[in-house]
């Protein structure tokens, strides 16, 4: 018995790990690469395993570095299950077909670029260097309607009429719908068998809604094999759900591998208390300024969260009512899927909002912006107000387009509250904003550059990570050291590659057998 990991190592993205029994594969999360874009669209294509071998997926969470390939594997004639909590299901249906409008909308915005061009290197005269603008705006005419949309079909025929090649979406929305047909959802602590000789149980990891801890148990030539997957491991009294699971059911605790996320494996958070107070400075600081407050954040858990804490200090009389706009149709959804699931909140959840009949998620001042029109509208809103908007780590979505007007202006706040990959958009906002806060803003400001434009980064930068929905070094350590889990081995993974490495060494330290596995390298249990 092994396991191979193929994504997640290393890196924190892309997580996909294959454990291989005698007479089934046992897939854990198929997720998403994410950071270079060129880079990760080549990963992203390539499955490193035929589909048709996989017996079963268990799914930890629905983050889309988790769940993101799910569709791809569907697409293409695997034929098992794929096992989740029912939270993790029913955000999967609204997650996995927004993902799907990405590959879409991205795939036919290349093809765009593609025919444009070609076009204007044919209608470019033999004299000139540039097509003219006469020339270029008939090009466009002829491919866009409107000054968003794609003449697709135009678009399509013209690439076959001139040899170019097209570029496919990795999956489409009706693939992505095709792949929740396979999903099998389960309450936590109960047992599923999802192979030959092989179950799963799904513990509370309190990093989202419905995230995970599995452990697997495999027969396999006389012996049984305890398999333990963490997941995203999440931090300890943060609001709205429970701490990760500590206690586990007798059968499950002897586990001969533990494989280990380490996204904060060397860092330590802000502690989960101060982080109220301190988003109450920020906004106070704004709104003294005549400012907005920019917060990128995911739409799943991040967004949620937020909103619980801008209620409680609502409530509290502890910041001035400025408006609050949700300009996100998917984290929108996505509350939603917060208000049907009140099994997995915590105590104080229910004590503060539930019994009391009020929504955590939903309060005076509060809009949550569907139509492109009213995100227009909100880019050229000049009064004070906050805006939490998609992507997370600015990527793409609308948050982009609220930077575009608002990161020049040095009343604006960008609130940073989660983690931010390698070579995104939001970790250089991060490095180049905090950079120019010590520095004590002089000098001209940084520039960033994207929508193919440089725009001057005059807005404050404040970043508040002890949002982070993952455990750092201590909370990791204490998951090891407080549950009744007596482990063999660990194998770290999803993490950049010093923070893996940085946290294997902690844990060598403290006794335990540890191992920093490669893409493709394969771990044998004993």
């Amino acid at each position: 018995m092994h396991l191979t990991s193929y994504g997640g190592v290393r890196e924190v993205t892309g997580s996909t790990h294959l454990l291989t029994a005698e007479n089934d594969r046992i897939l854990l999360d198929c997720g998403m690469f994410q950071g270079r874009r060129k880079e990760s669209a080549e990963k992203n294509r390539i499955m490193p395993f035929d589909p048709r071998i996989i017996t079963s997926v268990v799914l930890s969470h629905a983050h889309i570095d988790h769940s993101g390939r799910i569709p791809m594997l569907t697409k293409h004639d695997f034929t098992g299950r794929i096992v989740c909590t029912r939270a993790t299901a029913g955000a999967c249906e609204y997650l996995l077909e927004d993902s799907a409008h990405i590959q879409e909308s991205d795939a036919a915005y290349l093809n765009y670029k593609a025919v444009r061009s070609a076009l204007a290197r044919i209608k470019k005269s033999s004299r000139a260097k540039r097509i003219s603008k006469r020339g270029l705006k008939d090009i466009k005419k002829l491919l866009k309607k409107g000054r968003h949309g794609l003449k697709t079909e135009a678009i399509n025929e013209l690439i076959d009429y001139h040899n170019l090649e097209r570029v496919e979406p990795l999956y489409t929305r009706e693939e992505a719908r095709q792949a929740l047909t396979f999903f099998d959802d389960y309450p936590y602590r109960h047992p599923v068998v999802i192979g030959k000789g092989v179950t799963c149980t799904l513990y509370d990891a309190g990093h989202i809604l419905g995230s995970a801890i599995t452990i697997i148990k495999v027969k396999e030539n006389g012996r049984t094999f305890t398999v333990g997957y963490t997941g995203d491991i999440g931090r300890f009294n943060r609001p709205i759900i429970k701490n990760p699971t500590l206690d586990f059911a007798e059968e499950d605790r002897q586990l001969d591998l533990l494989i280990m996320e380490s996204t904060y494996g060397n860092r330590l958070h802000e502690p989960v208390q101060d982080l109220k107070p301190y988003l109450k400075q920020v906004l106070v600081d704004t709104y003294s300024r005549g400012g907005t407050v920019l917060i990128p954040a995911f739409a799943f858990g991040r967004t949620q969260e937020l909103l619980y804490l801008l209620h409680e200090l609502r409530n509290e009389n502890q910041v001035p009512e400025i408006p609050v706009y949700v300009d996100s149709p998917l984290a929108i959804k996505i509350t939603r899927i917060f208000g049907e699931h009140p099994e997995v909140y915590d105590k104080e959840a229910h004590q503060d909002f539930l019994q009391q009949g009020k929504n955590p998620f939903f309060f005076k001042g509060i809009h949550f912006v569907e139509s492109v029109e009213e995100s227009m509208a909100l880019n050229r809103d000049d009064t004070p107000h906050i805006v939490i908007s998609a992507s997370g780590m600015c990527e793409g979505g609308r948050i982009l387009h609220h930077l575009r007007h608002k990161i020049h202006n040095p009343k604006t706040t960008i609130l940073i509250v989660g983690y931010m990959a390698q070579n995104t958009l939001g970790r250089r906002i991060l490095e180049h904003g905090r950079a120019y806060e010590e520095s004590g803003r002089t000098g001209p400001p940084p520039t960033l550059r994207f929508f193919n434009k440089e725009y001057p980064l005059k807005a404050r930068v404040v970043s508040m990570l002890g949002f982070s929905a993952h455990g750092d070094r201590n909370e990791m350590r204490r998951f090891l050291k407080e549950s009744n889990l007596s482990i063999k081995r660990i194998a770290v993974v999803h993490g950049e590659e010093d923070q893996s490495l940085a946290l294997a060494r902690h844990l060598k330290e403290e006794g335990y057998s540890v191992s920093v596995p490669r893409v493709g390298e394969m771990l044998r249990i004993n």
